[in-house]
């Protein structure tokens, strides 16, 4: 048991008394401990959600071909948090996201209305191609507008160095092992 505590603890970075309450919450499993406690940083997330994030840092990550790079400013609220280590390496992976990912919004609610409708147009033009049922195809343009909005957004792309968590689960954790609010405040990616 504490080779399993202590393995979810490099893993997660959660308190030992957390990982316990996890496993035996999911009965020993590690990975439904895992995600127990990942539930329990967005929670905290949204308990700190409404506290301001005005210190921070900006990060650069220029890929080594020196054709690519970004910028990405990361809030907290203090400038302690901002000279720790662990949020300066968050900061760093974000931008490296954005490099390779190019995101073109923070959340997917930031996805401009002009920008699903066209991309509407194109979807509706396809489904009635395929002769889909009208009833259907609202449903299907839903589904489409939704994953179209998480895939242009940072928070919600599936991590670079770990696909099995998004942007906004890795900050979720990082929220939870801090203790202080962190947002992504602006993004910038270059490319010749």
């Amino acid at each position: 048991m504490l080779n399993l505590i202590k393995k979810i603890r490099e893993r997660t970075g959660a308190g030992v008394v957390a990982i316990k309450n996890a496993l035996n919450e999911a009965g020993g499993d590690e990975e439904k401990a895992i995600e127990i406690l990942r539930k329990l940083g967005h929670s905290k997330v949204a308990k700190k959600a409404g506290r301001e994030a005005k210190e921070g840092i900006v990060v650069s990550y220029v890929h080594s071909n020196n054709r690519v790079g970004s910028l990405v400013k990361l809030l907290c609220e203090t400038d302690f948090v901002a000279r720790n280590e662990e949020f300066q390496a968050l900061a760093k992976d974000i931008a490296m996201h954005i490099t390779a990912m190019n995101p073109s919004f923070i959340k997917p609610e930031d996805v401009s209305a002009d920008v699903v409708e066209k991309e509407k147009e194109i979807w509706k033009e396809q489904l009635a191609a395929e002769k889909k049922p009208a009833e259907i195809i609202e449903k299907i343009l839903a589904g489409k507008e939704k994953k179209f909005r998480e895939e242009m957004a940072l928070m919600t792309q599936p991590f670079i160095k770990n696909p099995e968590i998004t942007i906004g689960d890795l900050i979720a954790e990082k929220v939870g092992k801090i203790g202080e609010n962190i947002q992504v405040g602006e993004m910038v990616r270059f490319e010749i």
